[in-house]
């Protein structure tokens, strides 16, 4: 329901990409929610509103959502950089562990993720914080619902981004830009 409202929103012509699911879960050792999915497969990864930048696949590797966790768990994990994650109070998700995946963000420094546990499959709170620095909201919705409401509700705050009239338009990502 939500990822369709998001197609229509944008006007965007679903990509019907294939993705080999199976093995994206394996490598993160835990599957990621069923909305996530269909955007993926829709929309690839790209922006949204010229603002919000959504992490799917992308040949050029900066919206690619794997590539991304990657880093953002080596950085995370790399003991030379000392004990503090990035993302404080929380790590970034470890295969069977507990943490957060990235899976947007905006270029105000909004970060939006997953809070994972893999001791509850299928249990996967949206959390943000605006700034790259401010405190972590949790929100009990899907990821496409939060995605549409931060692209349309201008009271969603602090992250809707309808309050600035933007198109809801979605730009795919590109290895152009490489």
């Amino acid at each position: 329901m939500w990822v369709q409202r998001v197609i229509e929103l944008t006007g965007w012509e679903p990509l019907g990409i294939s993705a080999d699911w199976a093995a994206i879960e394996g490598e993160l050792g835990v599957a990621l929610p069923a909305d996530y999915k269909e955007l993926y497969e829709a929309f690839g990864g790209g922006v949204f509103s010229d603002s919000v930048y959504f992490l799917g696949r992308d040949e050029g590797l900066a919206f690619d959502f794997l590539t991304q966790w990657r880093v953002a768990l080596s950085v995370d994990q790399d003991s030379a950089l000392g004990s503090v994650s990035a993302v404080e109070p929380y790590a970034i998700y470890a295969p069977g562990g507990k943490g957060l995946v990235h899976w947007g963000s905006t270029e105000w420094a909004d970060e939006y993720c997953w809070l994972i546990d893999a001791e509850r499959p299928g249990d996967y709170p949206v959390l943000a914080r605006a700034d790259d620095v401010g405190p972590w909201h949790q929100y009990d919705m899907s990821t496409s619902e939060f995605l549409y409401r931060i692209l349309t509700d201008a009271d969603f705050q602090p992250f809707g981004v309808a309050r600035y009239a933007l198109n809801p338009t979605f730009e795919p990502g590109s290895s152009d830009d490489e």
